[in-house]
């Protein structure tokens, strides 16, 4: 478990890359690349801070909306990522989950998804789980049609069970960098009681200061879980939540 005061989940909105490019009169895909630089910086102060899980929303269901020239830019970036990437990442002891439908993927991208996900199999410092092609309204169907497929009957803790993120615990905070106030599609049943951080800075600018800045808010709050102040103040340990998981 991390220390108190340290959440041992943390969930990123990693928004602002596109901004900030545009802002320095750069194209779209200038700021994703840095935007990989700030997820590296991230990955090991959260690692250094004793946070057990870090996902981040890479890429949703709604991106491919987006002009075809920055989507390809993307799968560009992703590709060359996971080959520089996933040796550092191994090396910190960081395993790898990719979140999404993994059926629309080129094949190229998807067999290096899953070659990352097997040569970080047996990391334990930290999980790094990156939602890609992924929406939370996907991620509720796709539980509920797997129970479905199976006859099970459709109740709160199966959902749970089936939902992508099922092999972590809910999210303790969820941060959400560019200044807009929303998830987005992220995280829908998870985030259900995580708290919530929005930061003005673009994820570019997303550094060491503020993710203490938000580490630091959320060791301020009180989670209830729908008990009372008193009650918490008396209780030697928090109520159980869905996705209870013993070790990273």
């Amino acid at each position: 478990m991390s220390a108190p005061g340290i959440p041992h989940h943390i969930a990123i909105v990693m928004d602002g890359n596109g901004r900030w490019a545009t802002r320095r009169f750069l194209p779209r895909v200038a700021g994703h690349k840095q935007g990989v630089d700030s997820l590296r910086r991230c990955v090991r102060a959260c690692a250094a801070r004793g946070v057990g899980v870090l996902t981040v929303f890479a890429f949703s269901s709604e991106n491919w909306n987006r002009p075809r020239d920055e989507v390809s830019g993307l799968m560009d970036l992703l590709a060359g990522a996971l080959a520089r990437e996933v040796p550092r990442l191994s090396a910190d002891g960081v395993r790898l989950h990719f979140v999404g439908e993994r059926s629309g993927l080129s094949e190229r991208i998807a067999a290096g998804l899953a070659k990352a996900e097997q040569e970080t199999a047996r990391n334990e410092r930290m999980v790094l789980n990156v939602c890609f092609n992924y929406g939370g309204r996907w991620d509720i169907a796709q539980a509920a049609a797997s129970l479905a497929a199976r006859g099970e009957p459709l109740t709160e803790a199966n959902l749970h069970r089936a939902m992508a993120l099922a092999h972590v615990p809910d999210p303790d905070l969820v941060i959400r960098t560019g200044g807009e106030q929303r998830l987005s599609n992220f995280l829908l049943w998870q985030s259900a009681y995580s708290e919530l951080f929005f930061s003005e800075r673009l994820w570019p600018e997303f550094d060491e200061a503020a993710l203490d800045e938000a580490i630091a808010a959320f060791g301020r709050r009180e989670r209830r879980f729908g008990q009372t102040p008193a009650q918490v103040a008396e209780a030697v340990e928090p109520p159980a939540q869905h996705g209870q998981w013993q070790s990273a």
